[in-house]
């Protein structure tokens, strides 16, 4: 009978105990389900930005004689969500085309949260340039910042962006 007056209370520090593990392990799977939200989010906004610079990439090779003006209407920020003439309504020259182009594509971005830009590829001899799409903190230049999406010629690993050679 000494023995059962011992035991008594030991089967709640036991249960104290099984709750104390339980909780734990709890905690460590809302880890894992944050950080997989977390991925599927960033491979949706990868998906998306892909879409958009294939989109660009697939317009520029339609209307490659004016590639300069696609060029020159991404490169400019005041030029990129405006257009001339609207493509769908009236017949465009191939300028006209470009900068409506642009405009359609960047908007589409900006509505993501995304920013465009069209520069040389980096350490490339070829000529040819790349497209540039960001979002989050990032932004779709080349430079030294941690929010850029290369530094010279290596990707910032930190960035969240996609980079397409078009040509």
């Amino acid at each position: 009978m000494n023995l059962a007056i011992n035991q008594k209370g030991f089967g709640l520090v036991e249960i104290l105990v099984a709750l104390l593990i339980l909780a734990i392990g709890i905690l460590g799977f809302v880890g894992l389900q944050y950080r997989a939200v977390e991925a599927t989010s960033e491979a949706g906004s990868r998906i998306q930005a892909i879409n958009i610079a294939r989109d660009l990439s697939d317009r520029i090779r339609v209307n490659r004689s004016v590639f300069n003006v696609y060029q020159s209407q991404i490169e400019t920020p005041s030029n990129q969500k405006t257009y001339e003439t609207n493509c769908f309504t009236s017949n465009c020259s191939e300028t006209d085309l470009a900068d409506f182009d642009v405009a359609q594509v960047v908007n589409k971005a900006a509505s993501l949260g995304m920013t465009m830009n069209i520069m040389d590829c980096q350490d490339n001899n070829n000529g040819r340039s790349c497209i540039y799409v960001a979002w989050g903190d990032s932004s779709a230049t080349n430079g030294t910042g941690t929010g850029d999406c290369t530094n010279g010629t290596a990707y910032n690993p930190n960035s969240t962006c996609v980079i397409m050679e078009a040509y």
